[in-house]
Parts: structure tokens; sequence; C-alpha cells
């Protein structure tokens, strides 16, 4: 074992002495130096049992400059502890002092799942996760060149979760700690010669063979989820308000294939989230459970009833209030029908028909919503999603005629400015009706439908504060609408059209309905 420098010796000679693991007489030439293991342990104590936050301060300047100084062949190498066991020791020494670091600076718990911690609570936070950072830094940088030893996938995960929690824009963070988080997080990747933070966690997607050495085809997504399990548990997630954050940041950064195999691990956490009753949860677990959708195969998602466990979860958030968790819900609803059934416009193969399906529950649902509904936000929401599960359900939207019909001219009634977004999107809600169901729009249906469209056109050309553009915008689409019903029933439509009095509409409105009519005579 090579002997440290000089200057490095005294370094270390007074950090031992200050530890009480050397005389407090201190001979020259200095004694030998102790196991490293021995070293790692005491420090680990020294930082647990600290008293206050200046011992701890001084405590992690010791370690970061011991990283900084000491020789590499005692702080990594394993000629002395070449005993079988003892590789295992000093990866778990190794760790034990990192965890025992990182806990410097962790988190204050919340009491109970129903209370949050004020700001104030995290207020020294910010200041003890600094000096930590680049303690950490000095460690991953002294550990560069000794992959060998394993040590690196023993403290990379925890290190990893350390930055994640420091480098994001939450209450107990500032700029000067979410930069030295950053610092750490690109500090790792250097490490193991991973290129980002996907690389980090999976490596090359493939597993290491027996005896292959180097970094890059070795990820740490398990390492990192053994971190986070013990908090992710129903009784205890609620309790730290950084785990939830760590774990997405964590889902998403995977893609297929690799989060597949990860899946019975990474699901449940998500459930637990959207199951919580602030909506801010519910949201964040809505937007894990969408990109696990996205990113896996759909025979994993329907093995176990996996699918439908997500399905029954989500579904009960449309009866919610709360417009950003619906909108997040009701976009993860239609990717996870494709999952879980055949679109309903296609016909079953053992009886030949199309039955009844979620796509129907959905439909119904959002349109008896749609109805009742008052506030604007929500209005828009809905009205955002009608249009694509018409068009999802194609023919078998017949099943859904006259309440897609009650909606449209509900919709149609009342402006919403600036935008007239629920206006626009109804009438292409009407103009997929249409194109799909066009043998059941029948008379009746037909000569409400038609008067709704052609009182829209009289009122948005006779609208001074329309802006231009989305005026042209309603008075196209409404053509559009009028010119597809007229061609589903071209002699009852012509009928109402010419009973149009031209002394009371505007030129706009009848050069639009010329257009109709001509093309309908050509």
């Amino acid at each position: 074992m090579t002997e440290p420098a000089a200057d490095s010796r005294t370094e270390l000679s007074s950090l031992l002495h200050d530890l009480h693991l050397i005389s407090s007489e201190k001979p020259l030439p200095p004694p030998p130096l102790p196991p490293i293991t021995e070293l790692l342990a005491r420090l680990k104590e020294k930082l647990i049992g600290a008293s206050s936050d200046s011992e701890t301060s001084s405590l992690i300047g010791h370690v970061e400059r011991l990283f900084q100084t000491a020789d590499p062949d005692w702080l990594f190498s394993l000629t002395s502890v070449n005993e079988e066991g003892r590789q295992e020791e000093l990866q778990a020494a190794y760790r034990s002092l990192v965890c025992a670091l990182i806990g410097c600076a962790d988190l204050p718990l919340c009491g109970d799942e129903c209370s949050s911690l004020t700001p104030a609570a995290y207020q020294s936070v910010p200041i003890r996760a600094v000096p930590v950072c680049s303690a950490l830094r000095a460690l991953l940088g002294a550990l560069g060149n000794w992959e060998e030893t394993g040590l690196l996938w023993s403290v990379a995960p925890p290190v990893c979760v350390f930055a994640v929690t420091h480098f994001q824009d939450q209450v107990w963070t500032n700029p000067p700690s979410r930069a030295a988080a950053r610092s750490l997080q690109e500090a790792l990747l250097r490490a193991g010669g991973w290129r980002d933070s996907t690389h980090l966690l999976v490596g090359d997607g493939r597993q290491r063979e027996e005896g292959e050495e180097g970094g890059k085809s070795r990820g740490i997504l398990g390492g990192v989820l053994d971190v986070l399990q013990p908090q992710l548990t129903k009784d205890s997630w609620q309790r730290c308000e950084a785990v939830k954050l760590v774990f997405a940041w964590t889902l998403l950064q995977l893609a297929r294939p690799s989060l597949s195999p990860h899946l019975p691990r990474l699901l449940p956490p998500p459930l637990l989230f959207n199951d919580h009753y602030r909506p801010e949860n519910c949201m964040l677990g809505a937007r894990c459970l969408h990109h696990i959708i996205l990113n896996t195969p759909a025979a994993d998602l329907r093995q176990f009833n996996r699918a439908e466990v997500v399905y029954e979860a989500l579904f009960k958030h449309l009866y919610s209030t709360e417009t950003t968790v619906i909108q997040l819900v009701l976009s993860c609803l239609l990717d996870l029908l494709l999952v879980l059934e055949k679109p309903p416009s296609s016909l079953d193969p053992s009886s030949g028909r199309r039955k009844p399906c979620r796509h129907d529950d959905l439909l119904r649902l959002v349109l008896i919503h749609m109805e009742a509904e008052n506030k604007v936000a929500l209005r828009r929401v809905y009205a955002s999603v009608l249009p694509l599960l018409v068009d999802r359900m194609g023919v078998a939207v017949c099943r859904h005629l006259r309440r897609v019909e009650r909606v449209v001219l509900g919709y149609l009634e009342v402006k919403d400015p600036p935008e007239e977004t629920n206006r626009l999107k109804v009438l292409e809600v009407l103009q997929r009706m249409t194109r799909a169901a066009w043998p059941r729009m029948q008379r009746r249906r037909l000569h409400m439908l038609l008067r709704r469209l052609l009182q829209l056109m009289d009122d948005v050309s006779s609208d001074s504060q329309l802006d231009d553009l989305i005026r042209d915008k309603l008075m196209s689409q409404t053509t559009l609408c009028i010119k597809l019903l007229h061609d589903c029933s071209p002699g009852n439509a012509q009928t109402l059209l010419l009973q149009v009095d031209s002394s009371c509409c505007s030129p706009e409105v009848l050069g639009c309905l010329e257009t109709v009519t001509m093309s309908t005579e050509r």
C-alpha cells in the first residue's frame, strides 16, 4: 500500500487525533494509519451524535478534506481487505458514512398525514445541504478511477436521491443549495461515465455480463428504488414532502423499454398519490400513471388486472370539481381505454354487434356533467375532450345521440369569450357526429340543429367584440356544419334554408348560406 505524502499524512494525523483514533500525544513521525473502515465508522458515529450545528459543520469539513487529501490507495484499495467478505464490509462502511452525511441535511418530517410544514420549518435545510454536497462531490471525485471496487454502485443511489431532492425549486431549497445539488448530480454522472440522468438510472438497457467492467452498461434504478421504497408506504409517504417528487422525477426519466421490467415497483406509489384528497397529490399521481401507460406495453398493463385497477382509480376523479385534476384524468383515461378495449366502433367478432363498453361509460358521464356544469373552466375542459371521444366512438355514438345533441345545442347558445373555445369545440363535435351517424339525423333533430346554427351565424356576424380571426373560424365551422346537415337530408334542409328572411340577415350570413346551396346544386 502506497503511503500518503508528508502534508497529507500531517492532515490525516490531525483528523485522526480529533477523532481520538490516535494518542493525544503526536509523535514524530506520524503513526501508521488505521484501517479505513475503522475511520469511516468513527466518522459516522460522530456525525450522528453531533450535538450542535457547528460541530456537524466541522465534521463535514473533516470528511471533505479526508477525501480531497488522502491517498486513494488507502481510501479505496482492496489490497488490505482482500479476505472473503471484506469488500462488502468496505462498501457498507462507505454507504453508512454517505447516509450519515445526507442525514445532516434531512428534511423535517410532518407530524401526521393531514398537515404540512410551514416554510419556516425548512429554513435551515439549504444551509446544511451545501456543505454536504461539497463533501459528497469530493468523495465522487476520488472514486472516479476506482469503479472496480464496487464502491460507486454502493453510494450512487443515496447520492442521486439526495441531489434530486435538493436541486428542485421547493421551499426546502434556495439558489445556492440548488446549484450545489446540480453540481453534485453532474459529479455523479462523471464518476460513473453516464451521459445523462436516464443513462444513470438504466445504463445501456441491458444486464451486465459476468466479469464485464465499466459503469456505462449499468444503471442504478434498482438502488434508487431501494432507497425510496421504505418511505413510499401507505403510512409514511405523506410525512416527507420530498419523497413523492423524487419518485416522480425518477419515473419520468424512464421510457420504453426500460420502464416495464420495474413496473411492479413503479405502479403502487402513483396509485397512492392519486388516491389522496389533496388536488396536488392527485395531479402528481395522474401524471405518473399517464407516463406509465404511455411507456408500458399493453400486455404488461393488462397482466394481473393492472389496467383495471388504474382505470377504477382514475375514473372516480371524474366526480371531482377540480379543473386541473379532471383535465389530467380525462387525458389519461383516453389513452388507458385503448389498452383495456378495442374502439367501440369495431364489431365484436363473436356476436357481430357493437357492444357497450367503457368508452360508453366515459362519454355518458362527460355528457351528463356537461349538461349540468356552469363553471367556465370545467366547461372548457369537457368541451376540449368531447371531439376525441365522439371520434373514438364512431358510429356507436348513435347510442348517445340525443344527449350529444342537447349538449351541442346548449353550448352553442352560450358565449365563451375571448377565444370561443366551447363553441368551436362543439361545432367540431357536431361535424364528427354528423359524419359518423348521418343516417340517424332525423327530421326533428335536423331542424333544431339548423335553427341553432343559423342563429349562431347571425349572432357572430353582429358581435362587434369578437376578434376577426375568431369570427372567421366560427363562421367557417358553422357553414361546414350546415353543409354536412344539408347533405344528410337535402330536401328537409333546403326547405328550412329557403325560409330564411334575407332582409333580417347580414350579407356575411347570406354569403355563407349561398355557398351551401350553390355547392348542393352542383
